[in-house]
């Protein structure tokens, strides 16, 4: 027990010291989390020996995970992404097993050996990768969906490529049983009328209850369960999971079950990736470098290729195949499966197995550097939407509007309210695709680009409503605006006084700070609440209106002097407290 309690806080420990070091020099938790589980393994410190048993229950962190991803995922969605599970992924494995193969044939491996060991290059880790697009916000991008429709395809592969392993035994045939075909069939069916008829009504009842702790429970237990319960079958829990999630994704309890599991998530997570760290033979790094280093960059360069070529076949974009490449150009967590299987079967020897594990971490630990750089250097777009941008209709438009976030929508609806003839539009692709579901007319475009503007019919459009949230993105949108269609009325929308003046000092007469006149409201109901006279309240805001604006075309004047602009905004500030004390004593 005590031993027990030693690795939890060694762990915690090396989590809390490693990844807030490096996030703060910009490397990331996954990178944290892989040194620290190396430092603190049997191969440095040797503070933990057991990895293989830290590997098993973190493998939770996964299944969790995948959990979350089939909540985002309603079955009518998964449908439609079929062909490029069934297709790309199969494909995927197929193609670079294969290739993988030859050259191990080449290296003059043997040929079971070679198919052991090129397969199970072939596969990705679905916890590094989904987990990547997670941090950079990049799963329901087009390079995200088909990622994760690989590495679903590479998660039901696993099956058929252990069994398939037994092929190179002397006397044994691959045996294919039908009833157990029937049997996984069974099972999802009988999880999906599960989760549509019985578990939503449990979790109603849970929910009622008011006790979280129970409904966190529950989430448990459904996770936990479907996970074992297709493990049963000879899926991998990760299925089970996703399976399980994919099946509540319309449920009016999705939120709750997806913030009730993700501190299990996270933990197990970073415990995964830890316990990977731990498991890398340093002996075999050391006594090999280069060959481990040829391995990984081998393997990677050529899944990559693979990829790639497969997402343009499937008409991806270009962005969209590239960055698939270098998100799933990593080895896998099965690698280190498949090949203990090839181990014990003798159809590879120890060193070898050591080698490939050593070179499957090794990708992992490359890959958050490769899409570090792919996202820096290059990127084509302004946001991770690799899609064109939409047509914009042809029709003479009154305004324009940028930006369809809290504010964009209430312009939007009083315009529409008017049988004003606007075009709106949004430079996220998400936000566009949510927007429709609510019947809303949104363009995907991006408003700071001369061409998107023009399309837009900025020409002959009278005013221009710059309702984007980002600050940086806002004054471009303004500059080309001003630079370009002078005739336009801008009216902008700042989400705070320094947004303002930024906007003020391009020449925009006419800003709103969306938290301004909203702040004066509450002071206005709090004053009648406290019984003041409503003449005196209106008086007295309509002194702090003024006198504010004449701050801010003071601010503006100061604001290249520090100096002068904190002792002026100071000294302002006594002055209106003043102003408002001596309107109090005079009534």
């Amino acid at each position: 027990m005590h031993h027990f309690l030693f690795n939890i806080i060694t762990l915690c420990g090396a989590a809390i010291f490693f990844v807030p070091l490096f996030r703060r020099f910009g490397l990331g938790a996954i990178l944290a989390y892989l040194f620290s589980g190396i430092i603190i393994g049997p191969d440095v410190i040797g503070l933990i020996t057991e990895s293989n048993e830290i590997l098993h229950i973190s493998e939770l962190g996964v299944v969790f995970l995948l959990f979350i991803i089939g909540l985002e995922l309603a079955p009518e969605k998964l449908w439609q992404m079929r062909a490029s599970i069934f297709g790309m992924g199969l494909l995927q494995v197929i193609l670079t097993g294969f290739i993988l193969m030859g050259a191990g044939l080449l290296l003059g491996l043997s040929l079971p050996a070679a198919y052991a060991c090129g397969f199970a290059l072939a596969l990705s880790s679905t916890a590094f990768s989904l987990q990547i697009l997670q941090d950079h916000n990049q799963t329901n991008t087009t390079h995200g969906q088909g990622s994760f429709s690989i590495l679903m395809f590479q998660d039901i592969a696993i099956v058929p490529l252990l069994a398939s392993l037994s092929l190179f035994k002397e006397n044994t045939e691959l045996q294919i049983s039908l009833l157990g075909i029937l049997q996984i069939f069974g099972l999802i069916l009988g999880l999906g009328l599960a989760g549509h008829f019985l578990l939503r009504h449990i979790l109603r009842l849970i929910a009622d209850s008011k006790t979280p702790e129970v409904f966190t429970a529950t989430s448990l237990l459904i996770v936990v369960g479907a996970a074992l319960l297709m493990e049963s079958a000879g899926l991998s829990l990760g299925m089970g999971a996703f399976l399980a999630g994919v099946f509540l994704a319309n449920s009016e309890y999705r939120h709750e079950l997806e913030t009730s599991l993700l501190p299990f998530k996270g933990l197990l997570l970073g415990l995964f990736f830890m316990a990977v760290g731990m498991a890398l033979d340093l002996n075999v790094l050391a006594k090999f470098p280069h060959w481990v280093l040829l391995i990984s960059l081998g393997f990677m360069f050529i899944k990559g290729i693979v990829i790639y070529v497969l997402g343009r076949s499937f008409k991806l974009p270009k962005e969209s195949s590239r960055n698939m490449a270098f998100t799933l150009s990593l080895g896998g967590e099965f690698a280190f499966v498949l090949l203990a299987s090839a181990l014990s079967e003798s159809l590879i020897d120890a060193e070898l197995t050591s080698l490939l594990n050593a070179s499957v971490t090794l990708s992992m630990a490359l890959t958050p550097f490769l899409f570090s750089l792919n996202q820096k250097y290059l990127r084509k777009y302004s946001e991770i939407n690799e899609r064109p941008y939409d047509s914009l209709p042809s029709d003479n438009v009154e305004v324009i509007v940028a930006g369809f976030g809290r504010f964009g929508q209430i312009v939007s609806r009083f315009l529409n309210a008017e049988d004003i003839k606007y075009t709106l539009l949004d430079h996220s692709a998400s936000q566009v695709e949510v927007a429709r579901r609510f019947g809303n007319k949104v363009y995907y475009g991006d408003a700071s680009r001369l061409d998107i503007l023009e399309s837009a019919g900025a020409q002959n459009a009278k005013c221009f409503v710059l309702a984007i949230d980002d600050p940086v993105q806002s004054l471009t949108a303004a500059k080309v605006v001003l630079e370009h269609f002078p005739h336009m009325k801008i009216i902008a929308r700042a989400r705070n006084r320094k947004h303002a003046l930024d906007l003020m000092n391009l020449g925009i007469e006419h800003v709103v700070r969306e938290t301004y006149f909203s702040s004066l409201e509450v002071v206005r109901q709090l004053m009648s609440k406290r019984g003041l006279n409503q003449d005196r309240v209106e008086r007295a805001i309509k002194k702090f209106q003024h006198h504010d604006s004449q701050i801010l075309k003071k601010q503006l004047e100061l604001r290249d002097d520090e100096k002068k602009f904190l002792d002026f905004t100071r000294t302002a500030n006594r002055e209106l407290e003043q102003i408002l004390k001596e309107d109090k004593t005079t009534t």
